[in-house]
């Protein structure tokens, strides 16, 4: 069933998801996209971790809220609203990605166990300067790259616990899965993840501290001048 949308505005603001929900229910335009704002970053990364793509999670996600909104009848408060969409948008990538891999000719995803972001960094008052967001630009780079090159069991937990920072408790209840299963889980991909960084890292090594060219120069010229002076 659709929304009726309603057109008067309502400030939003201080509401609680439960009251911007009851809001929603009534079709009320303003609730609904306060509750999308309060949750599109959740929900891109999540869609983000299991299909490993920009344009098709932004397509999860917008799928995921058509869902919801539509079915507002259904979300019971039985958990968070926030939780609710969250699986929301998982099973519709997860959906995806298994149909993908069928066509494919690929096995079957396990269902509840399947997996980045995009990994925001807290930004000053004060606009950072070119200098400091190109570095910033490339270690977030080089975090994407190192998630997505993490198994799918893995990646999707990683998100969950140290990207959205869920409890063990909650990211178990998203996935189907035993608490301990996920703390294993996430040591592995941890553990992974420094892996991948270190092997990117490695690879600059020899590039460390260059001392050719001019500077080379320079203290073959010292070193002569100190002999000729024995």
């Amino acid at each position: 069933m659709q929304p009726a949308i309603l057109h008067h505005q309502v400030d939003v603001d201080g509401l609680r998801d439960e009251e911007l929900v009851a809001l929603a229910r009534q079709g009320g335009e303003t609730a609904i996209r306060a509750l999308i704002k309060r949750n599109n970053q959740r929900l891109f990364r999540v869609a983000r971790a299991v299909v490993r793509n920009d344009s098709e999670a932004e397509d999860v996600v917008q799928e995921a809220y058509v869902r919801a909104f539509t079915r507002l009848d259904t979300f019971k408060g039985d958990a968070l609203f926030s939780t609710w969409l969250t699986r929301i948008a998982l099973n519709e990538a997860l959906t995806r990605v298994r149909k993908r891999r069928l066509v494919a000719g690929l096995d079957e995803l396990d269902t509840a166990a399947n997996g980045g972001q995009v990994i925001m960094f807290p930004t000053s008052l004060t606009p950072p300067g070119a200098d400091t967001e190109l570095g910033r630009g490339q270690a977030r780079e080089l975090l994407e790259q190192a998630i997505d090159e993490l198994p799918e069991i893995f990646r999707i937990v990683f998100i969950l616990r140290d990207v959205e920072e869920m409890s063990i408790d909650e990211a178990a209840t998203q996935l189907s899965l035993k608490p301990e299963t996920v703390k294993t889980r996430l040591f592995r991909a941890r553990r992974l993840m420094r892996t991948a960084i270190e092997r990117r890292l490695s690879a600059g090594f020899a590039e460390l501290f260059p001392f050719n060219g001019w500077r080379c120069e320079r203290m073959a010229d010292r070193v002569i001048e100190r002999l000729r002076g024995q």
